[in-house]
C-alpha cells in the first residue's frame, strides 16, 4: 500500500477570530492510501493548541509508514498512533479505502441509516458587539448559531446580548474556548440566561473543570477539556455534553467508541469540527448522525472547498457524496 501526505491551505471568508487566535487562512493535512488502484482519502486539521504543526503531523505519519502499510483495517492501526489530527487523516483514509475494497458506503459498513439532510450550527467568529450583531441578522438563514465569546476584552456580555437582540428567533449556543474565569463564568451565566442560550461549551480552561458548579441552568458542553474515552467519566460531575471532534479522538474509530460510551453515561453528544474542509465533514457526519446537537459549517467560513463538496442548503448539511469519501 502506498501512503501520500500532502498540505493544503484553504482562504477563510474574511477572518475567523476565537479567544485565543484569528485566521484569514487554514492549513490541514490530507492522506492518500492506494492499493491496488484504489485510493482512500482523509483529512486533519494540526491544531496549535494541542502542540500540532503541519510539519509535525506529517513528520508523526512518516515516521509509522512501515507499520501503517502493514495494516489491513482501521482497527490495526490505533495502536500505531496516538490520537490526534495525525491518526485522524490516517483512520478516515483506511475507512474510505475499505469502502471502495468491499463496493459499500460507509453507512452499509456500519449498518447505519443515512440521514439525507442534518441542521448544522452557523458560527459567528468573536467581532465588536455591532459587527456580530450584523453578521447574525446577515446569516438570517441560521436558525442555530454558534457566537464565539472569550476575547479580553470586557465586551462579552455587551457582544451576547446585541446578537439576542439582533436574532430574538434564532437558539444560540455560546463557545468561550476556554477565555473566560471563574467571576467572568458567573456573570456570563446571567448574561446567557437573558438571552436564552442553549449550550455553553467549554467555559474555563481544561483542568479547571472543578471551578465548574455541578448542577448549571444551562448545559455546559466540553470540548477542550475532552479528548478520548479515557476523559468522559472524569468529566461527567461537571459537564452534560461533550463535543467529539475527529481531531482530537484520533478518528472515526475512536469517535464511534466515544459516541458508545457518553451515550452510557448519558451526556448529550455535540458533533464538531476543526475549520477545514468537506472531506473532514464526511466521516464527522457519521458521527453527527448520531448526535443531539450539530457543528459541522466548517466550510461555509472557507472561500473555496475541495471538490465533490458537501452541499449545504442554509444550515441544512446534505448527505456527503462517495465521490468525497466513504
Amino acid at each position: 500500500m502506498n501512503i501520500e501526505i500532502l498540505h493544503q491551505t484553504y482562504e477563510i471568508k474574511g477572518v475567523f477570530q476565537i479567544s485565543r487566535s484569528a485566521l484569514s487562512a487554514v492549513d490541514v493535512v490530507q492522506v492518500r492510501l492506494e492499493d491496488q488502484g484504489l485510493i482512500g482519502v482523509g483529512e486533519c486539521r494540526p491544531y496549535a493548541r494541542y502542540g500540532e504543526t503541519v510539519k509535525s503531523v506529517m513528520a508523526d505519519i512518516m515516521s509509522v509508514k512501515s507499520k501503517l502499510q502493514l495494516a489491513g483495517t482501521p482497527e490495526q492501526i490505533q495502536d500505531i498512533l496516538p490520537a490526534g489530527a495525525a491518526r485522524n487523516a490516517v483512520d478516515c483514509a483506511f475507512w474510505d479505502l475499505m469502502c471502495k475494497k468491499k463496493k459499500q458506503t460507509i453507512w452499509e459498513i456500519l449498518q447505519l441509516k443515512p440521514p439525507q439532510f442534518l441542521q448544522t450550527a452557523f458560527t459567528l467568529s468573536i467581532d465588536t458587539p455591532e459587527n456580530m450583531a450584523n453578521s447574525a441578522k446577515e446569516n438570517e438563514f441560521a436558525d442555530l448559531l454558534k457566537v464565539k465569546l472569550g476575547l479580553e476584552d470586557g465586551l462579552d456580555v455587551e457582544r451576547l446580548q446585541a446578537i439576542y437582540e439582533a436574532r430574538p428567533d434564532a437558539q444560540l449556543i455560546v463557545d468561550a474556548n476556554e477565555g473566560w474565569t471563574g467571576k467572568l463564568y458567573e456573570t456570563m451565566m446571567d448574561a446567557c440566561m437573558r438571552a436564552k442560550v442553549a449550550l455553553i461549551e467549554q467555559p474555563l480552561p481544561a483542568g479547571q473543570e472543578n471551578h465548574l458548579p455541578q448542577q448549571s441552568p444551562i448545559p455546559i458542553c466540553a470540548d477542550e477539556s475532552l479528548h478520548t474515552n479515557a476523559d468522559l467519566e472524569r468529566l461527567r460531575p461537571y459537564f452534560q455534553a461533550v463535543n467529539i471532534k475527529l481531531d482530537k479522538a484520533g478518528g472515526l474509530t475512536q469517535g464511534l467508541e466515544m459516541v458508545k460510551k457518553a451515550k452510557e453515561l448519558d451526556f448529550q453528544i455535540m458533533a464538531g469540527c476543526m475549520l477545514s474542509s468537506s472531506l473532514a465533514m464526511a466521516p464527522a457526519y457519521v458521527i453527527a448522525s448520531l448526535a443531539n446537537i450539530i457543528d459541522l459549517d466548517g466550510p461555509l467560513l472557507l472561500a473555496q472547498d475541495i471538490s465533490n463538496p458537501v452541499q449545504y442548503h442554509g444550515t441544512q448539511m446534505q448527505l456527503p457524496s462517495p465521490l468525497l469519501w466513504g
